[in-house]
Parts: structure tokens; sequence; C-alpha cells
């Protein structure tokens, strides 16, 4: 039990931004160190912070975690930067963040890691057939989609993503999913079995009045933590780790 407790202690805020911005500056110093251009060496340790924005559970957070290096450069190293780097150098940082949340990703949750023995629990309230289509609505780099082969060994897995890099990444780690770019919330969801979101509070009353419309008969929507509050849940349980999965099953029953 220990482990786990030290696990979480090391997620604590503001542990992960500290850890990103020291991993960011290791790297940036390793790549000088290596006599890589400065401007090569700005942009791999800011895709360093990029990537590791995993780790931020709100947007705020990972603005932090994305920005600590390159602010914190700007600040220390106004002379370096002033003689060592053009101008534009300082758009990589901003273009990098842009590139793997694009401005339409922020009203949603633009990564939110699902834990691989989160779903386990899910064919004893929602049991699907061999061969049933399940979608992971915004993807990220997979975990969803692999926290759901755990749980649906014999399902049809697809995953959707808006960022294209994760989209990218996530195809690559899951090669037996069928992993597509495009916006969950113009995709048709009438097609699935189930539905598997893990998005954030504000994104649920949408998803709600999508999976209201377009949900087959039969088909379930499942959310990792929040929960559809205008939605009657058919079950829930409490995860490892102590987050809550919500079960809703069309045709879906609103709440006055």
């Amino acid at each position: 039990m220990a482990a786990p407790s030290k696990l979480r202690a090391l997620t604590t805020w503001p542990l992960p931004a500290i850890a990103s911005w020291a991993l960011a500056w290791a790297v940036f110093r390793t790549s000088l160190g290596l006599a890589w251009a400065p401007v090569l060496a700005l942009g791999l340790a800011t895709a360093v912070g990029v990537v590791l924005t995993a780790w931020g559970q709100t947007w705020w957070r990972r603005a932090l975690i994305a920005l600590g290096f390159p602010l914190s450069f700007a600040l220390s190293h106004a002379s370096l930067a002033a003689s060592a780097l053009p101008a534009w150098a300082w758009l990589i940082p901003l273009a990098l963040l842009l590139l793997v949340y694009p401005l339409n990703a922020w009203r949603d949750a633009p990564l939110f890691p699902t834990p691989l023995d989160a779903l386990l629990e899910l064919p004893t309230n929602a049991p699907l057939a061999d061969g049933a289509k399940v979608l992971d609505a915004g993807c990220g780099l997979g975990h969803g989609l692999q926290a759901l082969r755990a749980a649906y060994p014999g399902a049809q897995l697809h995953g959707l993503e808006w960022s294209w890099p994760l989209r990218l990444l996530c195809a690559w780690r899951c090669p037996w999913a069928r992993v597509r770019r495009g916006d969950i919330w113009a995709q048709d969801w009438s097609g699935y079995d189930m539905v598997y979101l893990f998005q954030r509070p504000e994104s649920m009353p949408r998803a709600a009045a999508k999976a209201m419309q377009e949900l087959r008969p039969g088909a379930w929507l499942v959310s990792l933590e929040f929960e559809a509050r205008s939605l009657q849940a058919v079950a829930s349980y409490r995860a490892p780790g102590g987050r809550m999965v919500w079960l809703y099953r069309a045709p879906l029953t609103p709440l006055p």
C-alpha cells in the first residue's frame, strides 16, 4: 500500500509542474552540451514540457507546465535570448502548444489519461458481445483505449482525437484500434454500442444532449469521474484510485 501512496504524493500539485520544469531544463542543458543549436535545444525542451502537460488536471495547470520552461528561460537568460536566438524562436513554445492542443480542443479535456484498471468492472455492469463497437471520444494518447481493451478484449475499439500529433501517437501506441482524427462533437455516435468519455464537468451537458439524440437503444454512454447530471444513471462504481465511473443506457432518461 505504500507504493500507491507515494505515487499519489508525487502527483500532488505543484510537484508535477516542478518536475516538468526541471526535466525540461535538464534536456535543454544536455542539448547545449551536445553542441546543438540554441533554437533546437529550446524547441526540444519546450516539447518535453508540452508532453508532460498530461500531469495537469486543469487547463491552467497544463498551461503552467507547458509554459514554465520557456518563461523561466526568458527571465533568466535574457542576454542569451537577445544574442543567440532569433526573434521568431519565441514562437516555438506557442506553436508546439497549439499543435498538440488546437484552440477548439481547449473547451474539452486536452489530455486526461485513463488509469489502466479504471474500467475493469465495466463488463459486470455493461456487458457487450464480442465484436461490439466501442468509441473512445477524445482518445488522447490512447490510455482510455488500453483500459477499454483490458475490459473488453473482444470489442472493436475506435478512437477519435482532434489533435493530429496525439492522434498519430495514439495510433502508434494502439495499433489494434482504429484511431482517426476528428471532432468528437461532429462525429455521429449512432453506430457505436458504447461511447466512452473522460472529459470535464463543463463538457458533460453537451455530451448528454448528443447521446440522447444519437445513441441507439441499448447503447451505452460511459463517463469516468464526471457525472451527466441531466441523465438518470443506470449504474455507477468507484474505480481503483477513487474515481467514479458513470453508466447510462439508451434510451436515456432525462432528469427533471
